[in-house]
């Protein structure tokens, strides 16, 4: 029996927005979602902004939504680091998005002796930021990064991304990283938590075949793949596992809600 679906997750880029315009049927699936009192939360894997900041660019594409239905990878990896460590000791590179959920979770950022070296998204990886990484790291940091994207969009072109930053250190260091977001289920169990959802009564919606929906899977979700992003319909036979089902866009989910 297929239960109910009561609450759902949805990533961001490329299912509800793409470069800073709302995708068809996002503005409408979000509003069925408030109108229903479904709890959700809209996932990304970009750490630089805060949810502040991801509310404001949401908005400006005509999508309405609170702060706190936003989830970041600094927003999970704060909270995983405040699991294994309360009050611990993180020397960060990263923007806002990163320093500011590890501040709120009460870490002390600092590069004396930090208990962890935490990787993020930054639009100028310093190299000697890097350095300082790889000294701690070799004298006993922990090492943990927000997400394994080896490379992010820009109008010119790829950007090199967290992912690859993170094989850089690895590189020098001998030591990998734990990411913690997508396709770590440990992001979307983290979001469940936060809204204090269960997996057997969740929709995972995601672009990525790689991400979204194998992270959603692993996490014990049903999981609906759109074809607005990254992923193309002829791509699904590559992969091993297969999405509850596929569908053009968020507009086709809007009467499921």
């Amino acid at each position: 029996m297929t239960r109910e679906i009561r609450s759902w997750l949805s990533d961001m880029d490329g299912v509800l927005v793409h470069e800073g315009t709302a995708l068809p049927g996002a503005a409408e699936f979000v509003g069925a979602l408030q109108a229903a009192g479904r709890p959700f939360l809209i996932l990304t894997n970009n750490s630089i902004f805060t949810p502040r900041d991801l509310r404001a660019r949401l908005a400006a594409t005509g999508i309405d939504v609170p702060e706190e239905a936003i989830w970041t990878s600094a927003l999970a990896t704060a909270q995983f680091l405040t699991d294994q460590m309360p009050g611990g000791s993180a020397h960060v590179i990263g923007e806002a998005g990163l320093t500011t959920a590890l501040y709120e979770a009460g870490y002390t950022l600092t590069a004396a002796q930090p208990d962890f070296v935490v990787l993020g998204e930054t639009r100028t990886y310093s190299f000697e930021a890097i350095t300082q990484a790889i000294r701690l790291i070799q004298g006993g940091a922990r090492f943990i990064a927000t997400n394994p994207d080896v490379t992010g969009p820009s109008a010119e072109g790829d950007l090199p991304a967290t992912g690859a930053v993170a094989a850089m250190i690895s590189a020098a260091t001998g030591r990998k990283p734990y990411f913690v977001g997508k396709p770590n289920p440990m992001m979307i169990r983290s979001a469940l938590n936060r809204i204090d959802a269960h997996s057997e009564t969740t929709v995972m919606v995601g672009d990525r075949m790689d991400t979204d929906v194998v992270a959603g899977i692993e996490a014990g979700l049903r999981t609906y793949l759109v074809l607005t992003g990254s992923t193309r319909a002829s791509d699904v036979e590559r992969f091993p596992f297969r999405p509850t089902a596929v569908l053009d866009s968020v507009a086709d989910l809007v009467e499921l809600v």
